[in-house]
């Protein structure tokens, strides 16, 4: 068992699955006590007893992380069955690829709902008792997606781009309460929502072949490089880093 995250309890939204369940497992094997929220309340509850199964603590609650109520209610359950939250992983989120012009209203409020409003009522339920316990760090799942454009990704993109923001923005309001807030930025990573995205973007002809993603990227990442980018950032070695955007794209955002 690492010490990275001892004595630190930590939510991660989205984590039961994908770079969220990856981070959840390493998060709890460096020592933190872990609150899973996510609205897939069976792969929450699978991934909470695996980690439990290896002598760590895990706890899971089912929320929608876009709906303020459940936010409230998930935050304030964790919080009393695993004390004041230290450490807050936003990385729920998910992706809308089609061409501009067909986007709708309401898959632009509901994208928009889930990636960057989520991100907002988490940080907002959480950072009270945060700076009553004296501080703490708070990590967000951007993308390069905001910063490089894709086409077919103009509301995807929008939301990531808020995302980059949003981060920024809270280090710097909050940095005088000892609070931390950076973002992690993932290029093309070997999760089911990246595997979907090269398929959907691949039916409307953007080019994100093997050989192209070896251009851009190197390779196609892998879950647990992102889990452990944004584990440095939570951990008191990023004591420093603040407001800042780490990129875990193998140089795909240096080109």
């Amino acid at each position: 068992m690492g010490t990275r995250l001892a004595g630190k309890v930590a939510i991660i939204s989205g984590g039961a699955t994908g770079m969220g369940g990856a981070a959840s497992e390493l998060f709890a094997a460096e020592g933190a006590r872990v609150a899973i929220i996510d609205r897939n309340g069976e792969a929450a509850a699978a991934t909470a007893a695996a980690i439990r199964a290896r002598g760590h603590v895990a706890e899971h609650f089912v929320a929608d992380v876009s709906d303020e109520a459940q936010v409230e209610a998930a935050v304030k359950g964790a919080t009393e069955e695993l004390g004041p939250v230290t450490v807050l992983f936003n990385h729920a989120g998910t992706i809308v690829i089609k061409p501009f012009l067909e986007t709708t209203v309401q898959e632009w409020d509901w994208l928009h709902a889930v990636n960057v409003r989520s991100m907002f009522l988490m940080t907002r339920a959480v950072l009270p008792g945060m700076i009553s316990a004296g501080g703490g760090s708070i990590v967000c799942t951007s993308s390069i997606s905001a910063v490089a454009a894709t086409p077919n990704e103009v509301l995807y993109d929008t939301t990531k781009g808020a995302c980059h923001m949003f981060a920024r923005a809270i280090a710097v309001e909050f940095r005088d309460r000892n609070i931390r807030c950076n973002a992690v930025c993932p290029g093309f990573i070997r999760t089911p929502h990246g595997l979907r995205e090269v398929a959907d973007l691949d039916k409307l002809g953007v080019d994100v072949s093997d050989a192209a993603l070896a251009a851009q990227q190197g390779r196609i990442g892998e879950r647990e490089e992102v889990a452990k980018a944004a584990l440095y950032l939570a951990s008191d070695e990023a004591s420093f880093v603040n407001g800042a955007h780490l990129f875990v794209d193998n140089g795909f955002t240096a080109m």
